[in-house]
């Protein structure tokens, strides 16, 4: 689910709460850089802005198409 792409925000769940790709079977040996944590926090408020653009604006397009629907009687 987390590497699957979410049809409203067109990115991946994962990359919005943790601001950078899901590794599957990756090499927990190997060496890398430790970014820095004020990167990670820009990078994290970045994905976190657009994701909240992205859903606010599916959020207006349905109340729009909400106020067009008839009201059926049941």
């Amino acid at each position: 689910m987390n590497n699957k792409v979410h049809s409203v925000t067109k990115f991946l769940p994962f990359i919005a709460n943790y601001s950078r790709e899901l590794r599957i079977g990756a090499n927990i040996r190997r060496k890398e850089k430790v970014e820095k944590a004020t990167e990670f926090v820009e990078r994290m408020r970045k994905s976190q802005k657009e994701a909240k653009v992205v859903l606010r604006k599916a959020q207006e397009m349905k109340g729009q198409a909400d106020m067009r629907q008839k009201k059926v009687k049941k």
